[in-house]
């Protein structure tokens, strides 16, 4: 761990605004201090803003002098951020600044997100805002809300907020990737209502935890074929309450709708009668399932321990509503493109479950290229939670953003990186969401382009930002902004 501060880096300008940033909480939804920030910044460095009612806030800029007849810009980025943890770091991100440091050729967090996703590419868009010296056509930095967990700062965008007939997102996290199109996406909700019984008698109370899974984005890594812990826990649970009469207290994965369940946990009753056999079984869990996953998630544990006993337990029809219910909720890759190689056309991602005082609540997550089937797998799932007779609703949908191949800003953006980098730049289509599909439904006509810098493990505790590869991306974008071409209107 390097004793380097943030601010040391180069860029200075790009890097001291992203430590700005990681100062300021921004969890998704509760945006409202950091978009006062920028508000005042913008006062601060005499820029023109304007915000929309959802809070999305847009900061204008002239050109700068002799580039004044070239197409408008806006760059575009985020300013939510997924907050996530490791277990036993005490954290309010409501509240609390993440602790970022240097680690040779990275920035990272220590024990949490570090909110590069997508606080990088809103530094560099400051940055170019607040200099003196960097050429640059009529440019807008829009900064949306709430993209982690719906999108839906740009779902209501407003339509008068941008002059921009170019856009630039810098939310994307490989070097060298150009991506034109994205999937399309849907949550599915589901609400298991339950009665209570009394607990059991002559009986012992476990929490039984799946942990250290790698997690990840439910776009980007859900084609890793990564363990997913509330998948491999159902399970568990599904074979205890058959085998050994288990009786379910509670399951809980907390998270986010666009990660992998790194971690989840269940409070079961066991019968004493039924103890050597209990213990037995989570054993041979440890053996059968870890082996399953060894050479993809080597960190991970599945263990037990015994806790006070609860009030309550869940009705035998209620938890066997409920278990299978989730046993069968599907979770991965349903289909590979047919046209374009290695890319996801659709999957779906199990990701939270958190049980209440008289009901258990589940999010899942369709993504899509194609509408039919996002809508297809997405009923797929709402029928398997109501076999469980839960309460179920679809839950903020956006469109896929379809690729535009013979894009004008794509032909130069390609051109300008193998002419810098001597080698050709990656265009592509993601299966994970971006914001461009709704801002190009709201701006018909707008071109759109989508880079960024390496991010590795984005939307974990072990998220981390390439310094050089920052550098590149910075430089680059400087370039691309004087090979804006002239503004046709």
């Amino acid at each position: 761990m390097s004793k380097i501060s943030l601010s040391q880096l180069e860029p200075k300008a790009v890097w001291e605004n992203f430590e700005q940033l990681t100062k300021i909480p921004r969890p998704s939804k509760k945006e409202g201090k950091v978009l006062a920030y920028l508000a005042d910044w913008a006062k601060k460095n005499n820029l023109e803003y304007k915000q929309d009612a959802a809070g999305n806030i847009v900061i204008k800029k002239p050109a700068t002098k002799g580039m004044e007849n070239l197409t408008p810009v806006a760059l575009q980025g985020h300013v939510d951020m997924v907050c996530e943890s490791n277990s036993g770091v005490v954290i309010d991100f409501d509240n609390d600044p993440i602790d970022a440091y240097v680690d040779g050729d990275f920035v990272k967090a220590k024990g949490t997100t570090l909110g590069a996703d997508n606080g990088i590419g809103v530094a560099m868009g400051l940055a170019i805002l607040a200099s003196k010296d960097i050429p640059h056509p009529p440019i807008e930095l829009l900064c949306t809300i709430d993209e982690e967990t719906g999108l839906t700062g740009a779902n209501r965008l407003e339509k008068d907020m941008l002059n921009a007939k170019i856009l630039l997102n810098l939310d994307s996290e490989v070097e060298g990737a150009f991506t034109i199109g994205c999937a399309g996406g849907v949550n599915t909700f589901g609400s298991y209502d339950y009665k209570a019984d009394a607990v059991p008698t002559e009986a012992k109370t476990f929490q039984i935890t799946v942990t250290g899974c790698q997690g990840g984005h439910s776009g980007l890594n859900i084609s890793d074929e990564r363990a997913n812990a509330v998948v491999m826990l159902s399970r568990i649970i599904l074979r205890l309450t058959r085998k050994v009469n288990a009786r379910l207290v509670s399951f809980d994965a907390p998270g986010k709708h666009n990660a992998i369940p790194r971690e989840a946990k269940a409070t079961v009753m066991i019968k004493n009668v039924a103890l050597s056999d209990f213990k037995s079984y989570l054993d041979d869990c440890n053996n059968v399932i870890i082996k399953e996953y060894i050479s993809v998630e080597p960190k991970l544990r599945i263990f037990y321990d015994e806790v006070a006993t609860p009030k309550r337990v869940l009705s035998i029809s209620a938890q066997k509503k409920f278990i299978e219910s989730l046993f069968v909720i599907p979770h991965g890759v349903y289909r590979w493109s047919p046209d374009i190689p290695e890319l996801v056309q659709t999957s779906t991602n199990l990701a939270i479950v958190e049980t209440n005082s008289d009901k258990i609540t589940v999010l899942t997550s369709q993504r899509s290229s194609v509408e039919s089937e996002k809508i297809f797998l997405a009923t797929k799932v709402r029928l398997a939670m109501e076999l469980g007779d839960a309460f179920t609703t679809f839950e903020g949908g956006y469109p896929a953003w379809e690729p535009n191949v013979n894009s004008k800003i794509l032909k130069i953006a390609t051109n300008l990186y193998k002419k810098m980098n001597n080698k050709e730049a990656k265009v592509e289509a993601i299966h994970a969401g971006l914001e461009c599909g709704i801002i190009g439904e709201k701006y018909p006509g707008m071109e759109m382009l989508s880079f960024g810098p390496n991010l590795f493990d984005v939307h974990t505790p072990n998220e981390k930002v390439q310094i050089s590869s920052v550098q590149n991306i910075w430089k680059y974008l400087l370039e691309l902004l004087k090979n804006i071409p002239e503004n046709t209107k």
